[in-house]
């Protein structure tokens, strides 16, 4: 290990060195590798850090920004300075229980056809190998198309348009499982595609009804000429999550898989003009996308908001909900509605299991609920090709622009864990000509968005971030995440890693998280390597001292033969033998295995085997007034 202490900083990228390989496995910048060291050997003295060059580089800016066709979602209607104000599908005809199709809303809403489809770079093979876990009284067939998953004809084209070929794991159970009526909750890996999961069978299941259970609205005609009235706004579908962000991603998928529905997204988020949100929601609100803050903002104006209609009930990213002291919030939201008891479906969609969220199953699902597990709790997925480099502090900023250098451009976030340094790389990258921005909590919500749509666009492929305000980054062509500073374990540790790295490879798509370690990093070293085994990754030589006795390096090992004792409060909430604290007879074992704390209801299997499952799952049919004539005196806008 002595070797560590020569120097092999990176190589130097002249104007034509985009595209070369100048990042190894393992590889260094500086010589303090030695300092993660324990073998005894004599520590060889750091060198003097190299200057950086005195030479300009040629970035090809050209390169990095990835154009995209005029901008319809931003110029269609004016411009959409928030992004609250998104355009969203509305018709007012009598007929039928569908809208007509509208080729302008479409571009809007989907793009152009030819950015819509994204299925030749999925990896289908890995997605087969996750691990689903379930337990019900009730067994959940899984679905293995969209096509058989029961759903409206005007659904499953909307799915098309958005670009979605085949349902992930967590679709492929929780699909069913809401088609059914069921409350549930679902841990599953960040980037695993839940917000589909849970937006596709809620509205369908809404799709014939929403005539009879909405709340009256002014009609588009009204709402032009000035003359709308005065409404309150009574979702029928409350979505709630931790990031402005995020309820602004949320509420961009509502849009589209609310198209020709019949049903009216909004999303209310801090930051945002109240004025304007307020305006959006008495134009008429079936599903509501918020965050807690603003949410309770609204509710405490009941001529503005009323949650009295409320069906479902969805928290999505519960434990980064409960994580960020929202506990008090959430129970007046949750305690905040006029509906009759049972008659709200409680819904909760996670990453891990933390004690916060047991609590909160235990006081409001129903006892007779689902629980999907995909995967390891805690876990990332084999999507990701990670990669860590030991890099010395001082050699940081040569280290980050010569891998950028050396990677083909695409998408990037680069995370940092203060908004210092947020403005100082990003400030540092725009003089070395390279095209980023920098999102972070000090930033005005305006700033943050207009980031967000240049990052969208391509206009300013890098993204520099601290890891909450990206908390909502869901981009699904993101290439490459860049873990500047590795998360502290007092801030998330390798919970807040895993986060990170699965802003990359969203729903099944491939992507690739490099990771800058230095001496300061070695409280996470241990479980660190423990997720680079689980998912078979190559441990670099300064890490391999972590590796678990008896175990190899990249052995494709399974999770039984690792003791992750990091999140071993996570996973035993979950697994083993205190079920009763869900408040359900669920019949939970002591002590079992990864699976055994499941009770009796358990199925294990790859998600996408499909004949030991047994027949689809099918929703409701025809029988729910579905109808065909949504071309009848209808106004689409």
């Amino acid at each position: 290990m002595s070797g560590w202490g020569t120097e092999e900083a990176a190589p130097t990228a002249d104007a034509s060195g985009w595209g070369n390989d100048t990042t190894t496995d393992g590889g260094t910048w500086g010589g303090g590798a030695d300092a993660g060291a324990n073998d005894g050997d004599e520590a060889v003295a750091k060198p003097a850090p190299p200057p950086f060059p005195i030479e300009k580089r040629e970035a090809p800016i050209g390169e990095w920004e990835e154009k995209q066709a005029y901008d319809y979602v931003e110029l269609a209607t004016g411009t959409t300075d928030w992004a609250s104000n998104a355009q969203v599908y509305h018709w007012d005809g009598e007929i039928g229980d569908v809208g007509p199709e509208s080729a302008e809303v479409e571009k809007i809403l989907f793009g152009n056809e030819e950015e819509r489809g994204h299925d030749e770079i999925i990896d289908f093979k890995k997605i087969q190998e996750i691990k689903v876990l379930q337990e019900s009284e009730t067994h959940i067939n899984h679905v293995q198309s969209f096509q058989s998953a029961g759903l409206h004809p005007v659904m499953v084209r909307n799915i098309e348009l958005a670009g979605y070929g085949a349902p992930t794991p967590v679709q492929q159970y929780c699909i069913p499982a809401i088609n059914m009526g069921h409350d549930l909750i679902a841990i599953a890996q960040t980037g695993s595609g839940k917000t589909a999961a849970y937006l596709i069978p809620i509205i369908n299941k809404l799709m014939g009804k929403a005539k009879k259970l909405a709340a009256p609205r002014p009609t588009p005609q009204e709402i032009q000429a000035g003359i709308a009235p005065t409404v309150t706004a009574e979702p029928l579908v409350v979505i709630i999550c931790p990031a402005r962000e995020l309820a602004v991603q949320i509420f961009d998928q509502a849009r589209k898989f609310c198209y020709r529905t019949m049903l009216r997204p909004a999303v209310v988020y801090g930051g945002g003009p109240m004025r304007d949100q307020i305006n959006n929601l008495q134009k008429g609100c079936d599903i509501l996308i918020a965050s807690p803050g603003r949410l309770i903002d609204m509710m405490e104006r009941p001529h503005v908001l009323s949650l009295r209609r409320v069906r479902y009930m969805v928290i999505d990213e519960a434990d980064e909900m409960l994580h960020q002291d929202w506990e008090e919030d959430m129970t007046k939201i949750l305690s905040g509605g006029e509906q009759e008891e049972g008659n709200v479906k409680y819904m909760l969609f996670s990453a891990t299991f933390p004690t916060q969220i047991r609590k909160l199953a235990k006081n409001h699902l129903a006892a007779n609920h689902i629980r999907i597990r995909v995967g390891r709790i805690g876990s990332t997925h084999g999507n990701i090709e990670q990669q860590v480099f030991w890099v010395d502090n001082f050699m940081k900023k040569r280290a980050l622009l010569d891998l950028l250098y050396s990677l083909s451009p695409g998408r990037t976030v680069i995370f940092v864990n203060n908004k210092r340094l947020a403005d100082e790389l990003d400030d540092y990258l725009f003089h070395q000509d390279m095209p980023c921005t920098s999102m972070h909590s000090d930033r005005t919500q305006r700033e943050r968005e207009d980031a967000m749509r240049a990052f969208r666009k391509g206009t300013t492929p890098i993204m520099i971030a601290t890891g909450v305000t990206a908390r909502g980054i869901d981009v699904r062509n993101l290439k490459y995440v860049i873990n500047y500073d590795l998360p502290s374990m007092e801030h998330g540790g390798i919970t807040e890693y895993i986060h990170r790295i699965g802003r990359t490879a969203r729903a099944g798509l491939m992507g690739k998280a490099y990771s800058f370690y230095t001496e300061r990093d070695e409280p996470i070293a241990e479980i660190l390597t423990k997720t680079l085994l689980e998912t078979g990754q190559e441990v670099p030589e300064f890490l391999q001292q972590y590796i678990p006795e008896g175990i190899e390096a990249k052995t494709g090992i399974e999770v039984k033969d690792l003791k992750f004792e990091a999140g071993s409060d996570e996973e035993d909430e979950f697994d083993g033998g205190d079920t009763g604290g869900w408040g359900a007879d669920s019949g939970g074992n002591s002590g079992g295995d990864a699976g055994g704390g499941w009770g009796g209801g358990e199925d294990s299997q790859p998600a996408a085997a499909g004949d030991s499952n047994g027949g689809d799952t099918t929703a409701a049919n025809a029988g729910d007034s579905w109808g065909a004539g949504g071309d009848t005196g209808g106004a689409a806008w």
